[in-house]
């Protein structure tokens, strides 16, 4: 029987990180959370198991499949901070919440950084800047508090 949870469990984590992007889509006031599942992503490149990896995965590809954004831009800004900004984060290791923060912080500004700079070399216009964006980094924050 607890195997059977077991099995429902995954299947509503997998349905939900697959149909919550297309939800965004249609509710364009709900947060993207680029940053709760980079850093979930992120916790599975450290070695905390496949679930960590593949959960976030589907999720931000999909995300950026259903909401017609650059094609793993945000694996990029996922890469990009695991690479340069995580390392830097030493100082705070017994702090696991100001970890947790500052990456969050971290994958949404290297995302926006990259996602401006996509617009500016392909000259398009793939997300506008404004008060959405601000509110999704507050509930990004929010989110990895109550991780």
């Amino acid at each position: 029987m607890r195997r059977l949870w077991r099995w429902i469990g995954w299947i509503v984590v997998i349905a939900g990180a697959l149909l919550y992007p297309m939800l965004i889509s249609i509710y364009v006031t709900l947060p993207l959370f680029i940053g709760f599942a980079g850093y979930l992503f992120l916790l599975g490149l450290q070695g905390r198991g496949t679930r960590y990896l593949v959960v976030p995965g589907l999720y931000l590809i999909n995300l950026e499949i259903n909401l017609s954004l650059p094609l793993f831009l945000t694996l990029a800004a996922v890469l990009l901070t695991e690479l340069f900004v995580y390392p830097r984060l030493h100082f705070f290791k017994r702090c696991s919440l100001c970890v947790a923060m500052m990456s969050v912080l971290a994958i949404d500004l290297i995302y926006l950084g990259l996602i401006v700079l996509y617009d500016f070399i392909f000259a398009s216009g793939s997300i506008e800047i404004n008060s959405l964006l601000l509110y999704s980094l507050a509930m990004d924050l929010l989110a990895v508090v109550m991780l």
